[in-house]
């Protein structure tokens, strides 16, 4: 069997390999064209914020379904009494370092997403890491106590209802003004949109990893 598996997957990777090279001519016109339009490098942000800024918007509802199905459906659960977490100084240590890289990352993705691989959904699941690694190390009270201070649920919702508000007159094809080709600012509003994109993956979450914490206690 694994040398069935085995030959399995080298047939498959040439295949692919050879489809991508047939293609490989044509890709690199389309991407420019792209770039061109946008005024933005990377043309795989170019094409989810200004071509088909519509399916963007339908997986930020998607994935805002999934939060409230969480914030719906674990109430109805009884709170976890007893919850652990790790306590381990080198365990924090490690951890509470590699929420800090983790931080990083997503704030130079959400603010340079549109200039080079990466953007919102990329920083929001860095920023939901960084989270989730300080949960892991803190007490349940202080997830509880930061979540509830900083009203994480509410501005999950208004980034969301700030994001419509922002596509809509894409949509209506209305031109952004640009800055310079490459610059931090170009592209119109596609800077600002992979910014909330970011900023809403990262509270929702949150949220959820909150919610999971307080009624399944899972850490």
């Amino acid at each position: 069997m694994r040398i069935l598996y085995i030959s399995a997957t080298v047939i498959i990777f040439a295949w692919l390999s050879q489809w991508t090279l047939e293609l490989a001519d044509p890709v690199p016109d389309r991407a420019m064209m792209v770039m061109g339009i946008t005024g933005i490098p990377n043309s795989v942000t170019g094409i989810l914020f200004h071509f088909r800024i519509y399916d963007t918007i339908f997986e930020v509802f998607v994935f805002t379904v999934a939060v409230l199905g969480v914030q719906h459906y674990l109430p109805r659960q009884p709170e976890v009494m007893t919850i652990y977490h790790a306590s381990h100084d080198t365990i924090v240590i490690l951890a509470r370092i590699g929420a800090m890289i983790a931080g990083l990352v997503a704030l130079e993705l959400a603010i340079r997403g549109h200039l080079a691989p990466g953007g919102g959904f990329a920083a929001g699941v860095a920023g939901g890491t960084c989270i989730g690694l300080v949960a892991v190390t803190s007490e349940h009270w202080r997830s509880r106590e930061r979540h509830e201070k900083w009203h994480a649920s509410l501005w999950e919702k208004c980034s969301v209802l700030l994001l419509l508000g922002l596509s809509v007159p894409i949509l209506a094809g209305v031109e952004f003004p640009r800055g310079y080709y490459g610059s931090l600012l170009s592209g119109g509003a596609t800077p600002f949109l992979n910014f909330l994109i970011a900023f809403k993956v990262t509270i929702g979450s949150w949220t959820v990893l909150y919610m999971f914490i307080r009624f399944r206690g899972l850490l």
